[in-house]
């Protein structure tokens, strides 16, 4: 298969991609939100001349040992760890594209990789007839989230007052809070927050649920640890990026003096940064972001490194745009999973970008948990409206029209 074109439709905080193959075929994917804009500009200038043209798997199957892409490169059952030189074409194209763009190592080239990536698992889902988690090894069906929030400018007891009614409403069974300010070197929110809204959610939701708190880079060592303390008095199981994310040393330190488990990894797109993680257990679970990391085929490697090492794996996915969908896909298939979804609880008074993206909105939560359709591919067609407002851009290959 060869890519003849690429198209993006973008604005400011969402870039959506379309790729069309030689055979007609087509596929949609999501570069990173966030300065969309300027990632789309980046996928067209210095992602696109090395993808273009190139040939591709007519088709990645993991869970098909018949397809000759597939035959080593099943993501694996549980307890089990296999190869992943099925994907091998795509992640040596995408290789390629860091190293013909070796002076440009930062996150803009592995978010403006990502949306490719993301269109090419589209395709190949539709040409299969298949749910991308189905060409993983998974299956579709329903799978557990956590309510996360992304508030800090929000009092304790409002903050349990409106996670209350999600327990009630969704059947949501797991919590994640913020704590400190993001960034913060050690401040709070304001003075006491953290403080008061560790108990004060436990309080509100009871001892039966799980909760998990996010620092967001803001702790020195010495405090990382003593808030940690604080949340393991309480009972909380996940404590994700207390210190700076780039003090991989720090935080390794908060690893180990600490019982509850330590996250975190969302900012990190080298696969050097990951291997080091994990073969240094700076963290307890690993948390990738498919988009920031460049892609499904760049998930996959980091998980399976990840397994070899016996961590669970739980992406970080923290608004409504195509990255959750992503992730619910990627996390029903791969071997070592953690034990849920992250689900941001934020609307239009947060997120108004979100609004208006999707036809079909994949995200509904019963029982506290999402469900993955059996569509082919994504399972999800952004709205044409969005798209008309959108910014458009696009490139074409040898061949293409």
């Amino acid at each position: 298969m060869i890519l003849q074109s690429i198209e993006t439709f973008a604005d400011r905080f969402v870039g959506f991609v379309r790729v069309t193959a030689d055979d007609g075929s087509q596929g949609w994917g999501q570069v990173s939100p966030y300065n969309a804009d300027i990632t789309a500009e980046v996928l067209h200038r210095q992602v696109a001349p090395w993808i273009l043209g190139a040939e591709l798997p007519d088709t990645v199957d993991l869970s098909d040992p018949s397809v000759p892409e597939a035959s080593s490169g099943r993501a694996g059952t549980a307890g089990e760890v296999t190869d992943l030189a099925g994907l091998a074409d795509l992640d040596d194209r995408l290789d390629l594209v860091t190293e013909r763009e070796h002076k440009f190592p930062g996150s803009y080239l592995r978010r403006a990789m990502g949306g490719i990536d993301t269109a090419l698992w589209d395709l190949w889902g539709w040409r299969a007839g298949k749910p991308v988690v189905s060409l993983l090894g998974g299956s579709p069906g329903p799978l557990r989230a956590y309510a996360s929030s992304m508030k800090r400018d929000i009092t304790p007891r409002a903050e349990g007052e409106r996670l209350q009614r999600l327990r009630d409403d969704k059947g949501f069974d797991a919590f994640k809070i913020r704590v400190g300010a993001e960034v913060g070197r050690d401040r709070d929110e304001w003075p006491g927050r953290t403080e008061t809204v560790i108990p004060a959610l436990r309080m509100a939701l009871g001892p039966d649920v799980a909760l998990l708190a996010d620092a967001n880079s803001c702790y020195s060592i010495d405090r990382a640890i003593a808030v940690g303390r604080r949340l393991e008095d309480q009972g909380y199981c996940h404590y994700e990026e207390p210190c700076p994310y780039w003090k991989l040393d720090d935080t390794k330190r908060v690893t180990e003096a600490l019982e509850i488990d330590v996250t975190g990894g969302e900012q990190d797109c080298h696969i050097n940064t990951w291997r080091r993680i994990i073969d240094d257990h700076v963290v307890d679970v690993v948390q990738p972001d498919i988009l920031y990391l460049g892609g499904v085929a760049r998930t996959l490697k980091v998980a399976r490194m990840a397994a070899v090492a016996g961590r669970p794996v739980t992406p970080h996915c923290a608004n409504l745009s195509m990255v959750t969908l992503f992730t619910m896909h990627v996390l029903k298939a791969i071997p070592n999973a953690g034990a849920y979804l992250e689900f941001s609880i934020e609307g239009p008074d947060y997120y108004p970008w979100q609004n208006g993206l999707f036809v079909n909105c994949p995200y509904t939560v019963d029982n506290g948990c999402v469900t993955i359709s059996d569509r082919p591919g994504w399972g999800v067609e952004v709205h044409p409206e969005w798209l008309a407002k959108a910014r458009y851009k696009s490139s074409i290959g040898e061949g293409g029209k």
